[in-house]
């Protein structure tokens, strides 16, 4: 039977297509740490040590304001990888990353991923590819935060979370709502009631099911 850190390897789309023994070399170059939900697994401004993949669990990107306003750019579950853009400009990481939920992550240290970058360049196009879709993903973030009401901007993001009818709030709770769009708990809480009063959802003890999809898609998607 595969041991996680080879079906993590196996899975993760950086390097799934990596023949299985190229594969195996870049997995056992890996150090494994294991994280607590809310753990920090490293901050903005760090020194960059090295890509993160993720094995087991959900972490959440986020920045925080000045003020200590904390704003989730993206969640990443296992199996993914996060700490990409640090690895090649020589900057800090740009973004704190956060346990979600208890996690098993494994470290590729700097140094020996440009190494195996230089001997598999195929994998440094695959690093450009995902950093690609980060940026796609924060051009949508400001794009949503700029643009819109409250409402039409937390409809969007449930219906962009939207799988199988429901929302587990135990992934996607009123906080992470929140702070996926930049604002607080109270706000989100108070539109997520209107919208169980509109007929749009239903909050069901721990979890958010869209009764009303259709409904749900035009308010997110009024113009003002």
């Amino acid at each position: 039977m595969p041991s996680l850190r080879e079906e993590t390897f196996r899975r993760t789309p950086l390097f799934s297509t990596l023949p299985e023994t190229v594969r195996q070399e870049l997995a056992a170059l890996a150090i494994e740490k294991h994280y607590d939900a809310g753990e920090t697994i490293f901050h903005e401004g760090d020194v960059c040590d090295g890509l993160y993949v993720i094995g087991e669990g959900t972490v959440k990107i986020c920045k925080t304001s000045p003020s200590g306003r904390e704003i989730m750019l993206a969640m990443e579950s296992a199996p993914s990888s996060v700490a990409e853009v640090p690895l090649f400009d020589e900057g800090a990481y740009p973004a704190t990353v956060k346990a979600l939920t208890s996690a098993t992550v494994f470290l590729l240290r700097k140094d020996d991923f440009r190494r195996f970058c230089l001997r598999h360049p195929e994998v440094a196009l695959r690093v450009f590819a995902v950093l690609g879709k980060r940026l796609r993903q924060l051009v949508a973030l400001i794009e949503s935060i700029t643009f819109g009401s409250m409402r039409q901007r937390l409809a969007r993001l449930l219906l962009e979370s939207y799988e199988h009818g429901e929302i587990e709030e135990s992934s996607l709770t009123h906080e992470e709502l929140a702070m996926r769009l930049g604002t607080v708990r109270e706000v989100v809480s108070r539109n997520l009631a209107r919208f169980q009063a509109e007929g749009m959802i239903r909050i069901d003890r721990r979890r958010i099911v869209i009764t009303d999809p259709e409904a749900l898609r035009a308010e997110a998607e009024t113009e003002f």
